[in-house]
């Protein structure tokens, strides 16, 4: 039997980083993880996996219907999917080396197998026929999610299947159908639709992008209409199932859909089965273990962070969390502004938010001032070919606090930042327009949107 100081079961963003800052401060760690590799779903597949296919699916868009608007002139483009999917693959292998080598570094215990609480204090590791138990004074549970179902959907290996098999689709769908306009749907479905599937995106609700601005997320779907892609919204799915060897995807009093492939993409769930909760008492509130603002659960000695708690599945919001934790274990300060968590879709164009949409302001009765400014009008934007778009600032109408940003347009996901950082420091729009941006730079429009927001914006 060994101990340690700190043990955490789970090896994606949140788990892997609180075990890394954890040995920092000293603590005696170890890692449990039941996959091989180390970085989680995100890493291993989700979030890397997706954006290398985005990027190389947009430079062979890019290839074939924009090079010659800039004077070059290429043969006949083809795709080489193998070629295209193994890169993929090599990009995911080389960052989870990476973090094998950083626990390593960090002298780490990293333990392979199922974790599961048996006890205050006690996790037990279950690896093929081998059994063991290890005791720490503080377990953090760090699981992840897991895909969302739903009734009537009956997955068939990589027909009807998960972003998983999206991932790794081993040629172009004639017809792919997402069910679920989120950004694991939109992304996915851009990277086929790109690469020459027809893409049909089913979503029960009335707009594309819940949690999202509205305004943001309409513009959004106009311009992925544009690219190609058809939206059935208020549409609820009833089935999706193979029938006679075909994806048919049914919908409550519409025509049935039939597709080559069928990607079911309608969120996440708290990964929190099979953990042995009940052993320590530990009850969930739809999958969520209840915490503390320092991330101690009712029971004494177990703390969790990232999908397994309130808040978004994202996982730098988990990251967030794993530091904060083992700050607070070290006697520290560890917190995390829930105020300014960006949100980032990486579409093309990108969409990122943060803070408060136009429409919880008007719930909320929260008087604001908006400043809104389009790409069209932007210099670094036009000389990029990538015009679509526009950032949305939100101030309040008495203290010109800035309150939300949301962009739609090239690069948002890292335009998104300077918002953070405004939100997080309780800038104001003037403090934003006061500060010098470099011309000509994407972050202008940030510039110019808070501008507008005082209705003195230069260039529009």
């Amino acid at each position: 039997m060994s101990n340690f100081d700190v043990l955490i079961i789970g090896g994606g963003p949140g788990g892997y980083v609180a075990a890394i800052r954890a040995a920092q401060l000293g603590f005696k760690t170890a890692c449990i993880e039941r996959e091989s590799t180390l970085g989680g779903t995100c890493l291993r597949v989700g979030c890397i996996p997706s954006k290398a296919l985005l990027e190389s699916s947009e430079l062979f868009r890019e290839a074939s219907q924009s090079f010659g608007r800039h004077g070059i002139i290429l043969p006949e483009v083809k795709l080489d999917l193998a070629a295209m999917l193994r890169r993929k693959d090599e990009v995911v292998a080389q960052l989870t080396k990476g973090i094998d080598g950083l626990l390593r570094k960090n002298q780490i215990t990293r333990l392979l197998g199922h974790g599961r609480i048996t006890g205050p204090g006690a996790v037990e590791l279950t690896a093929g026929d081998r059994t063991e138990t290890f005791t720490a004074k503080h377990i953090i549970i760090a699981t992840g999610s897991k895909v969302s179902l739903l009734p009537g959907v009956e997955l068939s290996g990589s027909t009807i299947g998960t972003s998983t098999e999206a991932l790794n689709y081993e040629a172009v769908p004639g017809h792919l159908v997402v069910i679920g306009a989120g950004f694991i749907g939109l992304e996915l479905g851009s990277v086929w639709s790109r690469l020459g599937a027809r893409v049909t995106v089913v979503e029960y609700l009335d707009r594309i992008l819940p949690g999202m601005d509205r305004e943001i997320a309409d513009a959004a779907q106009k311009v992925f209409t544009q690219q190609g892609i058809t939206f059935r919204l208020q549409h609820r799915v009833q089935s999706a199932r193979m029938e006679d060897g075909q994806a048919v995807v049914r919908c409550e009093g519409q025509e049935p859909i039939l597709a080559d492939k069928v990607l079911v993409a309608v969120g996440r769930n708290p990964n929190t089965d099979e953990l042995g909760l009940e052993s320590i008492g530990l009850s969930t509130e739809r999958g969520r273990i209840p915490v503390n603002a320092q991330f101690a659960t009712p029971v004494p000695g177990f703390y969790a962070i990232g999908d397994v708690i309130r808040g978004p599945m994202l996982a730098h919001k988990a990251e967030e969390e794993g530091i904060a934790v083992v700050e607070h274990l070290a006697g520290r300060v560890g917190h995390v502004n829930y105020d300014a968590i960006p949100s980032v879709g990486y579409t093309h164009p990108e969409v990122a938010s943060v803070g408060r949409t136009e429409e919880q302001l008007v719930e909320a009765k929260v008087a604001y001032k908006k400043g809104v400014f389009p790409f069209r009008a932007n210099g670094r934007a036009l000389a990029l070919g990538q015009t679509e778009g526009r950032v949305k600032i939100l101030a309040d109408a008495v203290t010109d606090r800035i309150l939300g940003v949301h962009i739609l347009g090239p690069r948002a996901g890292d335009l998104i930042a300077e918002a953070v950082t405004a939100i997080s420091f309780h800038a104001s729009a003037e403090d934003l327009f006061l500060t010098s941006h470099a011309h000509p730079t994407l972050a202008e429009a940030l510039k110019e949107a808070a501008l507008a927001v005082h209705g003195r914006a230069i260039h529009a």
